[in-house]
């Protein structure tokens, strides 16, 4: 079945991505199938969890990997800026400690996730090119926050860490887990003592705040570590909590709750206003990076989020493209309730703060829905060459901001 069919989705009936790839005969069958079979299976786990599956399938590994041995661009260029980033060097020294603490007093969470950017980065450099002192360094490095981290903590903001930390963290012990150096049972064990029950419970109880009370992001990091726990952890019912929550959740990161308003055919263009959109685009490109993350970690297990309810994580991301790159578009007045008494407050305007922010978020989506899907992403693909090639984290500032994503996205994703 082909991977660049638009039809795949699981949406008003249709058979799951997964179904299609599944059905016994493969095309054949998938075509007799068509539209009017009942998806059965849509939403639920996968019955046997791809690996590598998260970020990165094995595909995209072998691709970068005999394009950059050729000396082809754009993954050359991309290979280059992951070679030329200090943190991808095999002489990192980790910096693992037992509690991490981010907001209020006695912060030092900059180490987490410093070394989680480290270990992502010389998986990558072990992974495309096979360089051993790449994969020792990663192993180290997982192996001993696996072994030391007991705790994240702070105030509200821990759960931030927990969230954008697990699903990063999560995502580097992927690429590692057949090797022998790395240890996989320390690392599941860690993750779900020390990630996952944060991440729940902020899912499930918000901080004891108003539903409405946390931006789309809080959510959204913490679905993604949820998800990605399940992946590493071969743990369907955390994997479905976070594909269920995604479709229907209560909180800002659920899918119609995320793009609140659409609007059809502006200049010719589905456009899906962001959450985040009238606070600040630093946190709406962030929003980019984190519900990316969160569909193309599903679509490595067979399921397209990334076109669920009519493409509208599409139609968000062409919105904040457009804006990002200096046009104009609509705005609808976006109110919501605050605190622990849902206090009403309301945004009337976009917020311009940061706009045109680079974040390493866009070859992801530009390469899934330009060319898997082949579809007109005309602004996502503006901003993707703009910024190419995407570097990670250590490029883009020593601040949390530029490691909210784990990036290098045109060596990984260029088609």
């Amino acid at each position: 079945m082909s991977r660049t069919s638009p039809h795949t989705h699981h949406e008003g009936g249709r058979v799951s991505r997964r179904g299609l790839l599944k059905t016994a005969g493969g095309l054949t069958a998938a075509l007799a199938v068509g539209a009017t079979a009942t998806a059965t299976t849509a939403g639920a786990a996968p019955a046997t969890f791809t690996h590598p599956g998260m970020l990165h399938n094995a595909g995209d590994i072998n691709r970068a990997k005999v394009r950059v041995a050729a000396g082809d661009d754009p993954w050359l260029s991309g290979w280059n800026r992951l070679t030329a980033n200090s943190h991808s060097q095999s002489t990192w020294t980790n910096r693992a400690t037992a509690t991490i603490i981010r907001g209020g007093t006695g912060e030092n969470y900059p180490q987490l996730y410093n070394d989680i950017a480290a270990a992502y980065q010389n998986a990558l450099r072990w992974k495309v090119a096979g360089t051993e002192a790449n994969a020792q360094c990663a192993a180290n490095i997982l192996n001993a926050w696996s072994r030391t981290l007991t705790t994240v903590t702070g105030n509200a903001d821990r759960f931030l860490a927990a969230g954008l930390y697990g699903w990063q963290f999560a995502n580097a012990c992927e690429l590692m887990r057949d090797h022998p150096a790395f240890d996989l049972a320390a690392a599941q064990d860690m993750m779900v003592r020390v990630f996952y029950p944060l991440n729940n419970q902020f899912l499930t109880g918000h901080n004891d705040a108003c539903i409405t009370n946390y931006w789309a992001n809080w959510d959204l990091c913490n679905m993604a570590s949820v998800m990605a726990i399940g992946i590493l952890t071969d743990n369907a019912a955390k994997y479905d909590q976070a594909v269920t929550y995604f479709k229907s959740g209560a909180g800002n990161g659920s899918i119609q709750r995320a793009v609140p308003f659409l609007y059809g055919n502006v200049e010719g263009y589905d456009l899906g206003q962001w959450q985040e959109s009238g606070r600040d685009q630093g946190h709406t490109v962030m929003g980019m990076g984190q519900m990316g993350a969160l569909c193309e970690m599903a679509w490595n297990q067979g399921d397209d989020l990334y076109s669920y309810d009519g493409r509208r994580f599409m139609k968000a991301a062409q919105y904040v493209a457009k804006y990002n790159l200096n046009m104009d578009v609509p705005f609808t007045t976006y109110t919501w309730g605050t605190g622990q008494n849902c206090a009403q407050q309301s945004q009337t305007v976009l917020g311009s703060a940061s706009r045109g922010q680079v974040r390493p978020v866009w070859a992801m989506l530009h390469y899934h829905y330009g060319r898997r899907l082949l579809l007109d992403d005309k602004y996502i693909a503006q901003m993707c060459f703009s910024v190419a090639p995407e570097g990670g984290g250590g490029d883009y500032g020593t601040t949390s901001g530029g490691f909210d994503q784990l990036g290098f996205g045109t060596l990984m994703y260029a088609k």
